[in-house]
């Protein structure tokens, strides 16, 4: 796609760029097929180098790895180099490995101009420059670099998102279990469905995004020989028409979402809705006579031993709404098949004989990532297995991603609107993050730390229960759990006050009449279950009066900032939930976000932030209250967060 060549727009942070200020490439990714060419969208970190020079990539290896990762749609362009020396030279050479990477991705890789760059290990200063492809002397620099400071609409306000799903069962036949024999085997298997793929007797069948029961859904069916898999996607005339009167193949993928909608970014993790690619093969062949079935039989000379080997391909693709139907299958969905099937079987191969791996991808889009990527994982040893983790460890190094939080887990992975039913996946009925609502502290130049993260907000009488009066720990803990549920550390469900009790019963803090009564807990049992149920630690501050908590916004401002936990204030009868706090350390003025259990009214947003349910607490308002007790003990519960992937 065309644009301004003398202008470079990075839609990812200068910070992201630079992180980890070590020695190294980073590869620059951008989508020349569907945005304007010199759009640097992310950047992922090389990790393999020649042990000769720890700035030469071992392009092989990460050519595997990111031809896994990065959807169809998305492409490097260009490669930004940190290290000391000549800034233009270290560019040049930013812009060669980049050009080498693209040629280990594909053969037939587009041709565009390379974004070469610089930065400096001691220095924030990057350098920009545009190489031609193939002609690294004609360098030129920008005259404009800018930040973009509205990266997701210009990515999905006219983009789209269309997912393949292909299961796949290999029957493989081999005398005396010889793993070269099964191999060889395998590899054949997969050679012949590779030409399937591209078979002019295949069919796709094409249907858009889960629609309203006022709206029908447009679907088609396009075969083999209506595609060209020769004709490069940038020769192919955009269209502009919205009218379902074009030939199939010449249909454009807006006309397969209702009212032209546009994808929007924040619905992506929730419930993305995908234009959906199945793909059919048509084995009949119409011929001028009948014939009867044959049946043809060929002896074996010694027993032979049968393996299946079961692959389930999903491969996921980023375009312009305006790309033709045809031109998307023949251009991306039928070559991501083909990598994907290619990185399985290398994946496979090696250990065919003695086991076979549970390979299945998924797709995640993890927090400041403006689009998904793609991770094959192997089920067999479960995700806590050591193996596992570091492959995971590994993708959150080369994303940038912490290496304390568990964004790549199977249960982060995005979720797609349903095909034959409009659907939507909801396993969270409560209302999340009332705070985001509220009106601000009313501190002077304070600086607010706040929980990071998702919560639900659980208070008395929420599901049926009445617990006024005693569940208010309880309620508490239920929101702690629920930011551990939300941010993917825990897969268990909210446990109810019964199950609370239990758990406090089982690891000897109870008695067994405990459970079914309606008896208090404080910030010690909500540390007991965390540990019983999640496998949490807690840290447990102490304040002898209520007064003594402005005295601890430093320490808590540094929880919320380093942890980012919900904590629990127990103090007398009463129990809060603290989201964050606001303080200006030179004039010692504070505030405390406070999301009050005690509310027993419906869920209604507008009514809980209007009556103070959650909201900032001064710990003496304007009319000289105390919020929190000064004859009272209290008890802090300070969750913390594990140091996993």
């Amino acid at each position: 796609m065309g644009g301004d060549g003398k202008l470079l727009r990075l839609l990812c942070s200068k910070k992201t760029l630079l992180y980890p200020r070590e020695q190294g490439l980073r590869w620059l990714i951008g989508s020349p097929l569907f945005l304007p060419s010199f759009n640097v969208v992310s950047s992922f970190r090389c990790l393999h180098y020649l042990p000769s020079d720890p700035c030469s990539p071992n392009f092989t290896k990460e050519a595997d790895d990111i031809r896994t990762l990065l959807i169809r749609g998305f492409d490097i362009v260009g490669a930004l180099l940190i290290n000391n020396g000549d800034m233009e030279f270290n560019a040049r050479k930013a812009a060669e490995a980049s050009c080498k990477m693209r040629s280990y991705l594909s053969v037939n890789a587009e041709h565009h101009d390379i974004i070469g760059a610089a930065a400096d290990l001691n220095s924030d200063s990057i350098q920009f420059f545009k190489y031609e492809m193939g002609n690294f002397k004609n360098v030129e620099s920008f005259s404009t670099i800018s930040y973009e400071t509205d990266p997701e609409k210009l990515v999905w306000e006219k983009g789209c998102l269309t997912r393949c799903e292909l299961a796949l069962k290999f029957p493989i036949y081999s005398p005396g279990n010889i793993a070269s024999d099964m191999e060889d085997m395998f590899s054949s298997l997969i050679d012949l469905t590779v030409a399937d793929l591209k078979d002019p007797c295949a069919a796709f069948l094409v249907e858009g995004p889960s629609v309203t029961s006022n709206e029908t859904s447009a679907s088609i069916v396009l075969h083999g020989f209506e595609l060209d898999f020769s004709r490069s996607i940038s020769e192919n005339v955009w269209l502009t028409s919205n009218h379902m009167e074009s030939d199939a193949k010449d249909l454009a993928c807006s006309q397969f979402f209702s009212n032209n909608k546009s994808l929007s970014f924040s619905s992506l993790r929730e419930n993305a809705d995908v234009i959906w690619i199945t793909m059919l093969s048509n084995r009949s062949r119409n011929v001028s006579k009948s014939v009867a079935p044959v049946a043809e039989y060929f002896p074996v000379a010694e027993p032979a031993s049968c393996v299946y080997s079961n692959l389930k391909l999903d491969v996921l693709c980023y375009s312009s709404k305006e790309c033709p139907i045809a031109s998307l299958i023949s251009k991306l969905v039928v070559p991501g098949l083909i990598d994907q099937l290619l990185t399985m079987k290398n994946l496979i191969s090696p250990s065919l004989s003695a086991s076979h791996p549970q390979l299945k991808p998924y797709h995640f889009l993890p927090l400041g990532i403006l689009h998904p990527i793609t991770a094959i994982y192997e089920l067999r040893y479960g995700e806590n297995e050591v193996g596992q983790s570091e492959i995971r460890r590994s993708l959150h190094s080369r994303l940038g991603l912490p290496l304390d939080r568990p964004l790549l887990r199977i249960a982060s992975a995005l979720m797609f609107g349903t095909k034959a039913n409009n659907i939507i996946r909801n396993d969270y009925p409560y209302l999340k993050n009332v705070h985001t609502q509220i009106p601000m502290s009313g501190v002077s130049e304070g600086i607010v730390s706040l929980v990071d993260g998702s919560y639900e907000y659980y208070h008395y009488l929420l599901d049926g229960i009445d617990d006024n009066g005693w569940g208010c720990a309880y309620r508490s803990l239920q929101t702690i759990i629920s930011w551990f549920r939300l941010q993917r550390y825990a897969s268990i469900e909210v446990p109810s006050h019964r199950e609370i009790q239990q758990a406090l019963v089982d690891i000897g803090d109870k008695e067994p009449s405990f459970v079914g009564s309606r008896e208090w807990i404080g910030a010690i049992e909500l540390g007991f279950v965390l540990d019983k149920l999640l496998g949490v630690s807690c840290k447990i501050m102490n304040l002898r009066s209520g007064a003594e908590l402005p005295e601890k916004c430093r320490e808590l401002a540094k929880h919320f900032e380093s942890q980012g936990t919900p904590v629990m204030i127990g103090g007398g009868v009463l129990a809060y939930t603290l989201l964050g706090v606001d303080y200006n350390e030179t004039s010692g003025d504070c505030a405390f976000l406070i999301l009050d259990p005690h509310y027993t009214g419906n869920d209604d947003l507008k009514k809980i932030v209007n009556g103070g349910w959650c909201g900032w607490k001064k710990p003496v308002d304007s009319k000289g209250r105390s919020f929190f007790l000064k004859d009272k003990f209290y008890n802090l519960l300070l969750p913390q967060r594990p140091n996993m992937v």
